[in-house]
């Protein structure tokens, strides 16, 4: 019988015991839910991070947190008149630039060819997540949503499902050729899934353990925009292909009479508005974004509780029994 997936928040493994223990101290000590440590964002091409999380990972960089990128398409589809190897030079060096102005420290593309993932197998792509988990060691893991429903682009739900995945690798004794050469086992402590084409609808966020979780972007907003007006090349795109069916559905839009520069960029200002208006009034925000996440709950687990209930009565399972 066929099982609905529901999100879930994959166990550190370790070697070694201590390091459990050191968890459930760090717990009692109340320490700070947000992670301080580096952010490491997976994503198909060079757009979805962008569009889906631009806002909130600006203003992690600005609080001072390292932002790296893996990008695992090579964006060679994603124009308008250039064949594949000339759109793939331009989508790789504009990505680049939307990288380095929006603060990213890295962005790594693996080259694959997008749209066609499915040709590679997912347990290669997810050791090629575990393997940059290792070397950047990030607190915090960015990629895109899966779960959500009727989005036609296969490219997401590959990567977003195999990115999920990738902490259960997390231990040393996974990969141990890398352990060998001195990068140990590590996972992420919080996971935010984004959607990179519109807001989450009714039943896609907040269930299970995961939380809808709203961002206040307007202090980074137009440099979010910025960004993401350096992908000339794919907005050039994106901008023909709603001129075509605006026209097509007797809806033209004034706004796009003839494809410029200056119009192209007040669709993507449009788009990037409207998107953030919608989100922001659902979280309360007047620009936002939105994510499924996962991290440490607050207070402690039912499981302790159950200890320490136990333990007070006097009951076998707590400490007090042994």
């Amino acid at each position: 019988m066929w099982v609905r997936p529901t999100r879930r928040l994959p166990m550190r493994s370790s070697a070694r015991s201590g390091s459990a223990k050191l968890a459930v101290f760090s717990l009692l000590l109340g320490l700070s839910l947000e992670a301080a440590g580096p952010v490491l964002v997976i994503t198909p091409g060079g757009r979805e991070y962008l569009f889906g999380a631009g806002g909130t990972l600006a203003r992690m960089i600005d609080e001072g947190r390292a932002v790296y990128v893996l990008q695992f398409g090579n964006d060679e589809k994603d124009s308008a008149g250039l064949d594949p190897a000339a759109t793939r030079l331009a989508n790789n060096a504009e990505a680049q630039r939307a990288a380095r102005l929006l603060g990213v420290r890295e962005l790594v593309n693996l080259g694959h060819k997008s749209g066609e993932l499915g040709y590679i197998c997912s347990s290669e792509l997810r050791n090629q997540v575990m393997a940059m988990t290792r070397l950047y060691k990030p607190e915090v893991l960015f990629f895109p949503d899966w779960y959500i429903h009727y989005v036609d682009n296969w490219d997401i739900y590959r990567i977003g499902r195999m990115a999920e995945e990738s902490p259960y690798g997390g231990g040393s004794y996974f990969l141990q050729e890398l352990t060998y050469i001195g990068f140990p086992g590590f996972a992420a402590r919080e996971y935010y899934f984004y959607s990179s084409q519109r807001p989450y609808r009714p039943r896609e966020g907040g269930e299970g353990r995961a939380r809808l979780r709203g961002v206040d972007i307007g202090p980074v907003f137009e440099r979010k925009l910025k960004a993401i007006l350096e992908l000339g090349t794919a907005n050039h795109r994106y901008a023909g292909e709603t001129q075509r069916r605006l026209a097509a559905s007797g809806r033209p839009s004034g706004l796009l009479r003839e494809l410029s520069p200056e119009s192209i960029a007040s669709l993507v200002r449009a788009y990037l508005e409207e998107l953030g208006e919608t989100i922001g009034a659902r979280h309360g925000h007047q620009v936002g974004e939105e994510f499924n996440h996962l991290g440490q709950t607050e207070g402690l687990g039912e499981h302790i509780r159950e200890r320490a209930r136990a333990a007070s009565q006097g009951k076998p399972g707590g400490p007090a029994s042994r």
